[in-house]
C-alpha cells in the first residue's frame, strides 16, 4: 500500500514511527526496512546519506547492532507536521555504554517512509 496517494493521519504516521523503533529495538533489520520505501535512506540532517535503499539500511543496521547488541532507543517526544514525523530519541548503546539524544526526521511516501534523517 505504498502508494503516494496514500492519506494517513498524524496518529498513523507517528504510530509507523514508533513501530520502527520498536523493531530496531528488537535488532530486526529485516522487519525495520519493511516500513520503508525501496529506495529509502537513512543519512545526517541535510547531509550524507550513510544508508542507502532498503538492503543498504538493513546491513548497516544489521553491522550496527553487531557492534552494539544492547543499543536501545527510548522515544521522548514525537510529532508530525504533515507527511513529516519528528522524534526525540534518547540511544543507549549499552547499559554503562556511550548515551546521546538525536532528533529523527522521518519522511513519508504514502504509508512508507523514504529517508530518516538525524540531528545530533
Amino acid at each position: 500500500m505504498s502508494d503516494s496517494a496514500t492519506l494517513l493521519t498524524a496518529d498513523e504516521r507517528i504510530a509507523i514511527a514508533h513501530e520502527m523503533i520498536a523493531r530496531y529495538n528488537r535488532q530486526d533489520a529485516d522487519a525495520y526496512v519493511e516500513l520503508m520505501t525501496p529506495d529509502a535512506c537513512e543519512a545526517g540532517y541535510r547531509g550524507a546519506v550513510v544508508r542507502e535503499g532498503r538492503e543498504g539500511t538493513r546491513a548497516g543496521l544489521k553491522a550496527m547492532f553487531a557492534q552494539y547488541p544492547q543499543n536501545r532507543v527510548t522515544i521522548l517526544d514525537s510529532k508530525c507536521v504533515g507527511q513529516t514525523v519528528v522524534l526525540h530519541e534518547a540511544v543507549s548503546r549499552a547499559p554503562d555504554g556511550e548515551q546521546f539524544e538525536v532528533l529523527a526526521i522521518y519522511s513519508f511516501e504514502g504509508d512508507k517512509v523514504s529517508r530518516v534523517e538525524f540531528i545530533r
